[in-house]
């Protein structure tokens, strides 16, 4: 081997050892992110203001780019959650660090899973963190969130779900499982009524009797993030429906509803 080629090998593993190195701090990266993802389950400002640096950028799955004051902004404001709202657990797998002196690189797994109270929901998202250590405190200054896709197979069995557990709410009218099934813009056509969510459960309380459709005659068509289902009830009615769904962080909501007698 000639001394060039000898030259240019150590170079290349004096290198690799300078960008490869081992994480010191992963276990306390580890714990930290658990911690944080923990918190963010509860919406925990406070959690929220510790793990972020002041200098965040954000750039959410959505496609939106925020900053730590957005972040917080959003939680201060929003309403106090109600007993009966969807709750969301986030957890982290095959979590990946590199650490780069005072810098590390925190790849990993989100799992996102949501309880509407008659279903559950999971979303898988690769997220990924730059974190830097300053004044012995480990924060993110950068984030970036990206939603892994479903296979149509995986959406359709959540939509029948979704769609089965907003029949029967509807069916009985539970209004609180109806709004824990539905975006807060819902809307709903029958015939040539348009309504809210709260006056479609008031029409069905007022003695109109909710035939719930047959399963064995809908269908499902996806659209990425967006699905509709269409359907008929049994006989003798024989009113046909399509509503269509969202899905927002992994669970999928009703947006709108439109129902008419057959022919």
């Amino acid at each position: 081997m000639t001394r060039v080629a000898s030259s240019a090998i150590l170079l290349l593993l004096l290198s690799f050892g300078v960008f490869a190195q081992t994480a010191p701090d992963a276990a306390e990266l580890t714990k930290l992110l658990n911690d944080f993802l923990a918190g963010a389950s509860r919406n925990d400002a406070a959690v929220h203001e510790s793990f972020w640096a002041d200098d965040l950028i954000y750039t959410r799955s959505a496609g939106r780019r925020v900053s730590k004051a957005d972040i917080l902004r959003d939680l201060r404001t929003a309403p106090a959650p109600k007993p009966t709202d969807p709750k969301t657990v986030y957890t982290a797998e095959d979590i990946r660090i590199q650490q780069y002196g005072d810098t590390a690189i925190v790849a990993f797994r989100l799992v996102a899973t949501t309880d509407t109270g008659s279903t559950k929901y999971v979303g898988n998202l690769l997220n990924s963190g730059t974190f830097v250590k300053r004044n012995g405190k480990w924060q993110v200054v950068n984030w970036q969130s990206t939603r892994m896709p479903r296979t149509e197979e995986e959406s359709k069995r959540e939509l029948a779900d979704a769609d089965a557990a907003f029949h029967e709410a509807l069916a009985t009218g539970d209004l609180n499982k109806l709004s824990a099934l539905t975006d807060p813009g819902f809307v709903a056509i029958i015939g040539a009524n348009q309504m809210n969510l709260k006056q479609l459960v008031n029409v069905r309380s007022d003695g109109i009797k909710y035939v719930k459709p047959d399963p064995a005659k809908s269908t499902i068509s996806v659209y990425g993030e967006t699905a509709v289902v269409r359907g008929e009830g049994p006989s003798p009615n024989n009113h046909r429906y399509s509503i269509t769904y969202i899905n927002q962080l992994g669970a999928w909501k009703a947006i709108a509803m439109h129902t008419s007698a057959a022919p």
